[in-house]
């Protein structure tokens, strides 16, 4: 059917002015809020603001604390791409290559984690890390291993690492079935021809597999980090928060222990501005070093 321009273009602002109208609301108007209430000192509750110019940002270089919520940040970050990818690849791997019979069931096993909320994880996380009943300790026990027990989120030294077992264990699922699509969309006549030049299953990961499914493996990297800068002040406001001794504060929940609980909101939102350039110029720089030629197959 032929459709003259006005048709057309009425369609598309049909499609796009609603859209463009939720992503103004929910995206742009935070973002903008967030930038302007940085340069004021306001409690978040009341009506008088104060205009302070740079002063918060001041404060923000000069914060001891704001260091080592960025040292834990990407902390976590390293740990989760690391933890999240080899175990998901590996996975991903063995259920689509090794013909297990079982494969559905593993995959809505391994999936589960990701349809519970990021506070249940965190409260059945901190159960299992429990010092005098939690499966840990009690594990360790079990096994002749008392002088290992610890209060796991209580320790200074252990809070943060054990924070990445929960955040592995929740990611695994979803960057695997995005892997097995990818692998599943690689031709079988590819392994074949492989097999037949010689190639053993492990040159064929290397050489086949790999360099074909990178594209999902750059997009799983690229938004594990995203969301962990960003949302990761969930499970640790959950499991710690913040705690012991600002041992395990990432920026986001440092972010709302000033903005919620101190009522800092505007040096609250100091930190939000910085929890945006910081995520910019990550991704920027991953897009850099990830970047290669596009394999066509």
């Amino acid at each position: 059917m032929v459709q003259s321009k006005k048709q057309k273009y009425t369609f598309l602002a049909f499609c796009l002015i609603p859209t463009f109208i939720m992503f103004s609301i929910f995206t742009l108007y935070p973002l903008f809020s967030g930038l302007y209430y940085s340069f004021f000192e306001w409690s978040g509750s009341s009506q008088d603001k104060t205009f302070i110019g740079f002063d918060n940002y001041i404060e923000l270089f000069n914060d001891d604390i704001i260091p080592q919520t960025i040292y834990h940040d990407y902390f976590l970050v390293a740990a989760k791409v690391v933890g999240i990818m080899v175990l998901a690849l590996f996975f991903a791997v063995a259920l689509t290559q090794l013909k297990i019979k079982e494969a559905p069931f593993y995959r809505i096993v391994f999936f589960f984690p990701n349809i519970m909320s990021v506070v249940v994880i965190g409260i059945l996380w901190a159960f299992i890390y429990n010092p005098s009943m939690g499966l840990v300790n009690s594990g360790l026990e079990a096994i002749g291993l008392e002088s290992w027990t610890r209060a796991w989120l209580g320790d200074e030294d252990w809070a943060l690492p054990s924070l990445i077992l929960p955040s592995v264990w929740a990611g695994i699922g979803l960057f695997m079935l995005m892997l097995m699509g990818g692998i599943a969309n690689v031709s079988k006549s590819y392994y074949e021809a492989a097999e037949i030049d010689g190639a053993n299953e492990w040159q064929q990961f290397w050489k086949v597999t790999l360099p074909l499914v990178w594209p999902q493996i750059k997009i799983s990297i690229l938004y594990i980090v995203i969301t962990t800068l960003n949302g990761s002040f969930i499970i640790v406001q959950v499991m710690t928060g913040g705690g012991p001794n600002n041992s395990t504060h990432v920026m986001g929940s440092y972010l709302y222990q000033q903005a919620f609980q101190q009522y800092n909101f505007g040096y609250g939102a100091t930190i939000g501005v910085m929890i945006l350039i910081l995520s910019l110029f990550t991704v920027m720089i991953l897009q850099f070093l990830m970047r290669r030629e596009r394999v066509e197959y």
